[in-house]
């Protein structure tokens, strides 16, 4: 299948195409490299009934009753015609479709990895907006930010690794699973960040990011966080009451935060850890959180809930920068089981602006101040 219709469908379609052209026109008018596809899409051949003198076989394919064309034509695969159909042909395949393609032909293999092939505009249209840890973009920096490099780099292999690693933590998790957390208020980073200025340029492409809470002992929250240029911000949602939670760090010993919170979504787990899915979405600037709750029936039965989402809640005025970092925050040590669903371009259902979370004075205040605290003890 492939990214707009099933490759039949696109193979079919170019052939009629180039059949279309040739029938209603010249030879110096006709496109030239339309008469190499059939080399490629070999003719299918029927019994003729129209006699003795004629054919015993009659081709199907249109281009190739002309057999004096044929002569003056000389054919050529597919795949010699990378200044033109071929890779216009390739576009339109999705990442399982090019790899066949690659499996089934070496040449294919060698021409999809190119710098300008298909898996580089597959990878530049699917990883948009986002950054792996120690990589960069998947376009534009990192080893890749000099042309003479991007030449040389395997475009298919980085497409792998790209979509291997985005949908991960980092150490000391190392990987799309987290089974056991050590320390109370352990934070699980992921190794992708979200490039909001890369974003702003594309209003209509957002980030999504999934994460599914399967066993959950105590308290874990999804978190958008600014330490990676340089901040001291953050903003949480906490799936279990369903407030949104925004504190800068004013210092560090004895340490202060200044913090307020919001409550789009009511409280629904009365106490128990929250298990089910919960997602953030960056998209034209602004944040908004997802959360399905998983049901636990008397019959020990479970059940999806729908779909809630806070609507988009703030800003990114509270960031330092435009590399955010997504992070999952645990309050208790414990046996877990969380891991990350996907790291996308749609939410499950689309948000809308929360009006009343653009107001500031609709936010509680949650200052912390351990010198106080202290002084309370």
């Amino acid at each position: 299948s492939g990214r707009h219709g099933t490759g039949d469908q696109t193979f079919s379609h170019l052939a009629m195409t180039c059949a279309k052209v040739y029938s209603e026109t010249s030879l110096d008018e006709a496109c030239l490299w339309a008469f190499h596809v059939p080399r490629v899409l070999e003719p299918k051949k029927v019994p003729c009934d129209a006699g003795a003198e004629a054919s015993p076989l009659v081709n199907l394919w249109p281009l190739q009753r002309h057999t004096e064309v044929q002569a003056q034509v000389p054919s050529a695969a597919l795949q010699n015609l990378e200044d033109g159909p071929y890779f216009v042909v390739l576009s339109f395949l999705d990442a399982n479709s090019l790899a066949a393609a690659d499996a089934a032909c070496q040449t294919f293999r060698t021409l999809n990895m190119l710098a300008g092939g298909p898996w580089q505009d597959l990878g530049t249209e699917l990883f948009r907006g986002l950054e792996l840890e120690d990589e960069g973009t998947f376009q534009g920096e990192g080893p890749c930010a000099d042309p003479d490099c991007a030449a040389r780099v395997d475009w298919r292999g980085r497409f792998a690794r790209f979509r291997w690693a985005l949908p991960s933590f980092r150490a000391p998790f190392n990987g799309p699973e987290i089974h056991c957390v050590e320390q109370a208020d352990e934070i699980a980073y992921c190794r992708c960040r979200l490039r909001a200025d890369i974003l702003s340029r594309y209003l209509n492409t957002g980030i999504y990011l999934e994460v599914e809470v399967i066993t959950n002992p105590d308290n874990v929250s999804v978190a958008v966080v600014d330490f990676e240029a340089g901040g001291c911000s953050s903003v949480t949602f906490s799936p279990d009451t369903g407030a949104v939670i925004r504190e800068r760090k004013v210092r560090e010993v004895p340490r202060k935060v200044e913090g307020a919170y919001i409550q789009p979504l009511a409280t629904i787990t009365a106490g128990q850890g929250f298990e089910g899915c919960m997602g953030v979405y960056l998209s034209g600037g602004n944040l908004a959180f997802f959360r399905r709750h998983y049901r636990h029936g008397d019959d020990n039965q479970v059940s999806l809930g729908p779909w809630e989402t806070t609507g988009f809640v703030t800003d990114l005025s509270w960031a330092e920068g435009a590399r955010l970092t997504p992070c999952l925050a645990f309050r208790n040590e414990g046996s877990y089981r969380v891991r990350m669903v996907c790291v996308g371009h749609s939410p499950p259902i689309l948000p809308e602006k929360n009006t009343a979370a653009f107001e500031e004075g609709n936010w509680s205040s949650l200052d912390w101040d351990a010198t106080e605290q202290d002084a309370e003890l």
